[in-house]
């Protein structure tokens, strides 16, 4: 399961932090295509950019419900921060709540997280936020790199959830030279982002790998098939928020053994926390 990093998502799933994260945060200069009354390809990225940064900055704010698939149906589990890091607390299986013994237990197990997380150490505490700001921060880079690795073309306007968007074709750099391990990955990937118009946010993203890659460091090679879908939605006036994600990932690990997976992930009921009264 997981939490919006990047805005929050958790990146614990196989090859999500190498694929899935690298190419939500998608965004590329282009030369302008259109008349002098459609902005360029390079100034809606830098808005697009602009908007994400907002709720990378929001995410952590938010509690929301997050309903994944899994072998045998869903879970949908109950998100929300507690002292600096994301808790989640299950709250419904194959879309019916769970019964009353299991909520109790569930409430239980978080009163007792709660009380663990007061009585850490600083040491500790300051290990445990490390350890999800790292996440977080790592694909905040990620997307600043993203702005050298790929090339965007500004193709057309379109709707998507009866929004006006722009839409953007993303195709691999010649020539980009991945820093580290995590951006290796892009330079097999294409994908096309949809934005609104009016707001500059991510309204969907798709993207697919269209040639195998190895990750050096990792041996692993990720191969074609893999391709993610993201979905955001406005929480607030000015606050966009995941609202559906699916991946299929495909690969060779050790370069002699198939490995495969599947994710698809519905996030809802988006709340703003309220800080502690003093």
């Amino acid at each position: 399961m997981n939490v919006y990093s990047s805005g929050g998502y958790n990146l614990k799933k196989p090859f999500r932090s190498e694929v899935a994260i690298a190419l939500v945060c998608s965004a590329a200069w282009a030369a302008p295509v259109f008349a002098d009354t459609t902005p360029s390809a390079q100034m809606i990225i830098e808005k697009s950019v602009e908007a994400n940064h907002r709720d990378f900055i929001a995410a952590p704010r938010f509690s929301h419900h997050e309903r994944d698939r899994v072998a045998n149906g869903s879970k949908t589990w109950e998100v929300t921060m507690i002292e600096g890091s994301p808790y989640q607390r299950l709250i419904e299986v194959n879309d019916e709540p769970i019964s009353k013994e299991q909520a109790a237990a569930e409430e239980q197990k978080m009163k007792e997280e709660i009380a663990n997380r007061k009585a850490e150490s600083p040491s500790e505490r300051r290990s445990r936020i490390a350890k999800y700001e790292k996440d977080r921060n790592r694909d905040n880079a990620m997307m600043k790199q993203l702005t050298v690795a790929f090339n965007f073309k500004l193709v057309g306007k379109s709707k998507v959830n009866s929004r006006d968007v722009y839409v953007l074709k993303a195709t691999p750099k010649p020539g980009y030279q991945p820093p580290n391990m995590e951006t290796q990955v892009l330079t097999g990937m294409q994908g096309e982002l949809w934005i609104d118009v009016q707001t500059y946010q991510w309204v969907k993203v798709t993207a697919k790998v269209i040639h195998p890659v190895s990750i050096e460091g990792f041996l692993a090679e990720v191969e074609p098939g893999t391709q993610f879908e993201l979905e955001k939605m406005p929480v607030t006036n000015d606050i966009w928020l995941p609202k559906h994600f699916s991946m299929k990932s495909r690969a060779k690990i050790l370069y002699l053994f198939n490995h495969s997976s599947q994710d698809d992930e519905t996030y809802s009921d988006y709340k703003e926390i309220k800080p502690p009264s003093k």
